[in-house]
Order: structure tokens, then C-alpha cells, then sequence
């Protein structure tokens, strides 16, 4: 992938307008609970400030409707918080498509939120080439956004003087090319999940580059039924086994495979205080619920890890936020941790897991993009990435 960055450019004197994604959680009285986000956003503003640039900030927040902002949707309180964090005021621009911004080189000014302009989500192109007039720099840095054709993820990159990348989404992108368009091989990709309906593209996409395949939660459930096994009353969609088989069938054909648990353990009911059996895979009872992988397959899945040259995780392989069947999941975080491949992780339920495990700083990169991480694993054009490409 070929684009510019924020970081290779002459800033001085030039208005920037960055996107950002300042979508923080907020409690009822609009109190910020986790300001992850804002803080992520800070070495982008701080570089253009630095550089002496005129820089305007917006995000998103919320699902507003376009036309109006309620209370609920202000980016009032990210101002006090950027303000915080900068040590400098941050003022709040509201109307400022129609009214325009003023701010001098030095200077920083949060745009309200985005979401609120009219013709925003439907990428319109009036907008778009109103808000490109307000700077000599766009900046992406919202990867999380990065799947979404909207005026200012896609439509302002077309018409600004100039289109970048700000460091997140640089290194969201350095880190997903490094992983997937130019790994390190053996390339080994977990994907975990309660449904194959749900990540059957990512799943297929995957089949054709990756060496190895490990499948868990749900969407193995499927797969050991594809391969004859029981599964008692796990969770499963019998229904997409000849998909399963299909995917089974491609990587056999490349010379890669898809490593199937030998043991699991079971509970009778979904319950942290179930009582967890292990058993073989192919003694799964009637009644039974797979949960987890076994310490055998755990083992297994470890020394795979061990040797691979990249791995990509998306998903826990069991029911982790219960004790008893938590086993197989914290195997696999510790043998990622270890490896001397490059990991690459995402999902909400995967960066729970590397947090729960403590493996976070052991983690090649760990993405936040979320929707837009997934649509890359599935092999989709992102078009606020393909927008940064086309002025490159």
C-alpha cells in the first residue's frame, strides 16, 4: 500500500484538518468513562502542532441525526478532555461547515461532530468539497472508520490539496501489510467466533493465503461436525458444513491445513459454575457442551504458534470469561506472547483475552480499527484506505 504520511510532511503555516476517532463511551451525564481514543489521537495533533500548523480536529460520536446536535451528541466534553491532555484550550467549533474556521498556526480547534453535517454518512460531494476548502492538509487517523465511505473518511480526500495518513492509521496499515500482504511465512491465522455464517468471507479469504487455519469456539464446532465428529448441544450451524468442508478441502489442496482440536472440554450446561470434563473429540456426549479446547490441543495449537513466522488472531477458542474453560485460550495468548513471529490482533473479544492474560506489550500490534479490521481480513477494499491510495 502506497500513501503519504502526516509525518513526511512540511506543515508550517498550513491549516491541517485531521479526522479522528473520538468516539469515547460517556456515562448518563455525558462524563467520559474511557478516554483510550483521545488519547490515541494526541501524537497527530501534537506533530501538526509542533510543525506550526493551523489544526483543526472532528470526529464522530454517537449516532446522530444529521441536521441536529443534542447534548447527547456534542463533542463538548472531548474538548475539555483534549484540553487536558494538551495543556492548551481547545475551543469547540459548532456550524463551522457553513460559517468556516478560524484558527492560526499554533493553534488547535475541535469541528463538532461530523456525523451532525448534513450528507455526511452519504459521502456527499458538495459537503465534501466544502470541507476540503477549509484545509491545505487532510489527515486520516481514523482507522476504526477506515470501512466507511463518508465526506470525511472518503469524499474531503478527493479534493483536498493534500491527503495523508496520521500515524495511527499508518501504523494500522504497516502492521496489516506486514501480516497479510507480505508475511513472514509460516502465516497462521486464528479465527474464533460463535457463528461460520458471521465470518465465512474472512474465513475463505484466509483459506487462500494462510498456512495454517485454527478455527475455535462455534465456528470449530462446525468444523468438527464437517469432519464426522460429535458435538453433543454445541453450538453449530449443520447447515454451513459443506462450507466448512470446502474450506478443509482448499487449504488440503494448497498443502496447508486446518488443525481440528483433539480434545475439548465439555459441561453440561453454559455456566461458570459447570463442572468442565475433558474429553477426546470424538467422545463428546450427547448432552455435552464444547466450551473450550483441551490442554492436548492447547499444546498443539502452542507449537504451531511456536513456528510460525506470523500470526494473525481474531477470537477466543472458548468460553475465556469462564474460569473452567478459559484454559485454552490464555494457552494460546501465552504462546503468541512468546513467539518470535509477528502477531497482528483484533476483535473486541480478542483485545478482552489480551488483557485478561496481560500479553499486551507482547503483542506485534494490536488493532482497534475493529469493522474495518475484519474487512480487511476478509479481503475488502477499504475505501477511506483506497481514497489515501488514489493520491498518493
Amino acid at each position: 500500500m502506497k500513501f503519504k504520511r502526516l509525518s513526511d510532511l512540511d506543515l508550517a503555516g498550513r491549516r491541517v484538518f485531521i479526522r479522528a476517532d473520538l468516539n469515547v463511551p460517556q456515562d448518563d451525564a455525558h462524563a467520559i468513562t474511557d478516554d483510550t481514543r483521545i488519547r490515541a489521537s494526541l501524537p497527530a495533533i501534537r506533530h501538526a502542532l509542533q510543525a506550526g500548523a493551523a489544526v483543526m480536529v472532528t470526529s464522530h460520536l454517537g449516532r446522530p441525526t444529521e441536521g441536529t446536535v443534542r447534548p447527547e451528541d456534542s463533542l463538548a466534553p472531548i474538548a475539555t478532555r483534549l484540553s487536558e491532555l494538551l495543556g492548551r484550550p481547545v475551543p469547540l467549533i459548532s456550524g463551522w461547515v457553513e460559517s468556516g474556521v478560524t484558527v492560526a498556526p499554533g493553534e488547535v480547534v475541535l469541528l463538532e461532530n461530523c456525523r451532525c453535517n448534513r450528507g455526511e454518512k452519504k459521502n456527499d460531494e458538495q459537503l465534501s468539497r466544502r470541507m476540503a476548502a477549509l484545509c491545505d492538509v487532510y489527515v486520516n487517523d481514523a482507522f476504526g472508520t477506515a470501512h466507511r465511505a463518508e465526506a470525511t473518511t472518503h469524499g474531503i480526500a478527493a479534493f483536498a490539496p493534500v491527503a495523508c495518513a496520521g500515524p495511527l492509521m499508518a501504523a494500522e496499515l504497516d502492521a496489516l501489510g506486514k501480516a497479510l500482504l507480505q508475511p513472514r511465512r509460516p502465516l497462521l491465522a486464528i479465527v474464533a467466533g460463535s457463528k461460520v455464517s458471521t465470518k465465512l468471507s474472512i474465513l475463505k479469504t484466509l483459506a487462500e493465503r494462510v498456512d495454517q487455519l485454527i478455527v475455535g469456539g462455534g465456528i470449530a464446532n462446525t468444523f468438527l461436525l464437517a469432519a464426522g465428529h460429535p458435538i453433543g448441544k454445541s453450538l453449530a450451524e449443520p447447515d454451513l458444513v459443506d462450507e466448512a468442508r470446502a474450506i478443509i478441502a482448499l487449504m488440503a489442496g494448497r498443502g496447508a491445513s486446518v488443525p481440528l482440536p483433539t480434545d475439548v472440554v465439555v459441561a453440561s450446561e453454559f455456566s461458570a459454575s459447570a463442572p468442565a470434563r475433558t474429553v477426546a473429540a470424538g467422545a463428546v456426549g450427547a448432552a455435552d457442551l464444547i466450551l473450550d479446547i483441551g490442554p492436548q490441543t492447547a499444546a498443539q495449537f502452542g507449537g504451531l504458534i511456536a513456528q510460525a513466522g506470523t500470526v494473525v488472531w481474531n477470537g477466543p477458542v472458548g468460553v475465556f470469561e469462564f474460569e473452567a474453560f478459559s484454559g485454552g485460550t490464555r494457552a494460546l495468548a501465552q504462546a503468541i506472547a512468546a513467539s518470535s513471529a509477528f502477531s497482528i490482533a483484533g476483535g473486541g473479544d480478542t483485545l478482552a483475552a489480551i488483557a485478561r492474560f496481560g500479553i499486551t506489550d507482547r503483542v506485534g500490534y494490536i488493532s482497534t480499527g475493529g469493522g474495518a479490521f475484519l474487512e480487511f481480513l476478509e479481503g475488502r477494499t477499504l475505501p477511506a484506505v483506497a481514497a489515501l491510495e488514489a493520491r498518493a
